[in-house]
């Protein structure tokens, strides 16, 4: 029986508030990598496939917070790496980090070359048919659930030293996921739309594997803030204030679109 008296307490409200925050935050790196890879569905599926690879997460996050006790020996070393003076020992959170963020730089560099160079709109100019490789829905979706253990890796680790108790945990998992639902469509349309937010989704994609590789090996800053590397706070931050950027300049194009047909409706 799940415990519900738990509730009347301050404690427990404070403990899912402070998870459901970092769920959200955390889940930023995410949804960006949610969106790029839905893209690559048949447009009449992309909806479908963003809801199910967000499901899937959910389903595999509470999976992995009902097995805590083995949270706490993803960290134990399994064998360490030694290069002249400096050694480090690795764990099996550290490998999946290491692999993930090796997919990420990987998948963040070709669909920028290829946004770049243009290959989508090539390959839809010679064949009449809209370009870019397009996977299967069962694809997609396992893509977005083994990718997510590799972004939820640490936040599951840290919601585990946060809360006592797996009800408060599994709740934050679930809003969060709910809220990222609702603007999933949302967000995934406008860098899909808007080849300048494209080109910034990737840049971070492969930017955050590029952390995820140097954190995997330890090379980091060892400053925290709200339980985030200094380095990876810097890169959201970062993020934001180049997204904040691109929206002004679309406000400008927008506004310069408007009144030059405005004016020229003046001149008839």
């Amino acid at each position: 029986m799940i415990d519900l008296s738990i509730f009347t307490t301050a404690e427990a409200w404070i403990s899912l508030i402070t998870l459901l925050f970092l769920e959200i935050i955390l889940g930023v790196d995410n949804i960006v990598f949610i969106s790029l890879t839905s893209n690559r569905l048949a447009p009449e599926k992309q909806h479908i496939g963003r809801k199910l690879g967000l499901a899937g997460a959910m389903i595999m996050r509470i999976l992995f917070l009902s097995v805590a006790s083995f949270l706490v020996h993803m960290v134990t070393p399994l064998f360490t790496i030694s290069l002249g003076g400096w050694e480090r020992p690795i764990s099996v959170r550290d490998l999946i980090l290491l692999l993930g963020g090796l997919y990420l730089i990987y998948k963040g560099i070709t669909e920028l070359r290829d946004t770049i160079n243009l290959a989508d709109e090539k390959q839809e100019a010679q064949t009449g048919k809209p370009g870019g490789k397009r996977i299967g829905l069962p694809q997609a979706i396992a893509t977005i659930m083994v990718m997510d253990i590799v972004f939820s890796i640490d936040s599951v680790i840290t919601a585990v030293g946060l809360a006592e108790h797996l009800i408060i945990m599994i709740l934050a998992v679930v809003i969060a996921i709910a809220i990222m639902m609702i603007f999933i469509d949302v967000i995934a349309d406008f860098i899909n739309h808007n080849v300048e937010m494209k080109i910034l989704a990737l840049t971070f994609i492969a930017t955050i594997g590029v952390l995820l590789v140097l954190d995997s090996l330890g090379i980091n800053s060892g400053i925290e803030v709200l339980d985030m590397h200094m380095e990876k706070l810097m890169i959201y931050f970062a993020m934001l204030f180049s997204v904040i950027m691109e929206f002004l300049q679309l406000k400008h194009k927008s506004n310069l679109a408007k009144w030059t047909i405005e004016r020229e409706g003046d001149e008839d």
